[in-house]
């Protein structure tokens, strides 16, 4: 059994919609906003609500690793908190590498990729991941769920 999905690539983010770029600036601009004084891997989001509303969210790092949070679960507790069972059109993730370049998109970790998937069948709607570095290619994927082939799931309880 093979498992593949198509995604789009585009050249940089002057490529994208208006829209798309704005919401991947908010992104970008937020990483200055990440804690992360041990990787050095600022990771910021940025997410477009159904309602037209924007949340950010940015990874925040503890001594303690485990304890720390990635951008996109961060990003999920606030749209919830503040906005809950409010579906989610458009996730831009992006990052500053501040020991290296940021010129290529990273893609969300498992853990993220997990409750990525979980929110969009909590609120029955699939969300755009738009995937870019601080520059360079960006890369867009149509529905979060489609990064966790055979994901774990709620019917997998019952």
């Amino acid at each position: 059994m093979t498992s593949s999905f198509e995604y789009e690539v585009y050249g940089s983010i002057n490529d994208l919609t208006p829209a798309d770029a704005a919401l991947l600036l908010q992104a970008k601009e937020v990483t200055k906003d990440a804690y992360a004084p041990y990787s050095q891997f600022h990771v910021g989001a940025a997410a477009k609500l159904a309602n037209g509303e924007v949340v950010r969210g940015t990874n925040q790092e503890n001594a303690s690793y485990p304890v720390g949070i990635c951008s996109e679960r961060t990003l999920l507790s606030v749209a919830a908190t503040l906005y809950p069972n409010m579906p989610i059109d458009t996730i831009a993730i992006t990052y500053d590498n501040k020991n290296g370049s940021s010129n290529t998109p990273a893609s969300p970790c498992g853990i993220c990729r997990q409750s990525l998937a979980e929110f969009e069948t909590r609120v029955k709607q699939p969300m755009r991941l738009i995937l870019s570095g601080l520059e360079g290619k960006v890369f867009i994927i149509p529905k979060a769920s489609l990064l966790l082939p055979l994901g774990f799931g709620s019917d997998d309880l019952k």
